[in-house]
C-alpha cells in the first residue's frame, strides 16, 4: 500500500465528483418535462442527449417526455412556468450552460434562473430541477457536458427521485 493521504481539518469534497448514488427508480408512468435553452447549444444538447437516454433507460416512455425549447437559461423559470400551466406533470427538468465572460452577466443570469425555477416548482408543486452547468470557462464546461462527468444523467436521476419522492408523498388534503 501508498503513503495514506491526510486531508486539512476543513476539507469538503468537491460536489461535482461526490455525485449521490440513488436508488433505482420505476420510471415507466412518470410524466416528464424538459425544457433546454439555446445558449451554448452543442453543450446543452449533449445534456439533453444524456438526460433523455437515462430517463428512457429509467423506463419514461417517449409519449410521456415532453421537450420544449426557450433562447437562453433566463427563460428557463417561464418556459418550465408555461408548461406546467399547460401540462399535468410529474417533474420539470430545466437544462442550460452559462459561462463566465468579461463581466458579471453570466452571475446574474445563473442565479435569477436557479431562483426562479426553485420559484416556480414550489408554486406548481412540481419538482423543477435546476439542470444548470455554471462554469467559469468553456474547458470546465465541456468537461461537465461532453467528458467523464455526465451532468445530464445525473440531472435526470435527481428528476426521477423527486417524481418518485412526488407520487411516495402526495399532498394532504
Amino acid at each position: 500500500a501508498g503513503p495514506m493521504t491526510v486531508l486539512p481539518q476543513n476539507y469538503v469534497p468537491c460536489i461535482s465528483l461526490d455525485a449521490p448514488h440513488l436508488s433505482p427508480v420505476y420510471a415507466r408512468p412518470f410524466r416528464v418535462g424538459v425544457v433546454a435553452a439555446g445558449f451554448n447549444p452543442r453543450l446543452v444538447e449533449a445534456l439533453l442527449n444524456n438526460a433523455v437516454r437515462r430517463l428512457g433507460a429509467a423506463g419514461v416512455k417517449t409519449e410521456n417526455l415532453l421537450v420544449e425549447r426557450v433562447p437562453g437559461s433566463g427563460e428557463l423559470p417561464f418556459g418550465v412556468q408555461m408548461l406546467l400551466e399547460r401540462h399535468s406533470l410529474d417533474v420539470v427538468l430545466a437544462l442550460g450552460v452559462v459561462i463566465k465572460g468579461d463581466t458579471i452577466h453570466y452571475q446574474l443570469v445563473a442565479e435569477a434562473a436557479q431562483q426562479g425555477l426553485v420559484r416556480v416548482g414550489l408554486d406548481a408543486r412540481v419538482p423543477v430541477i435546476a439542470g444548470i452547468v455554471v462554469a467559469g470557462n468553456a474547458a470546465e464546461a465541456e468537461a461537465r457536458c461532453l467528458g467523464a462527468i455526465d451532468r445530464g444523467a445525473e440531472f435526470a436521476e435527481a428528476a426521477l427521485a423527486m417524481a418518485a419522492l412526488k407520487l411516495k408523498l402526495p399532498p394532504s388534503l
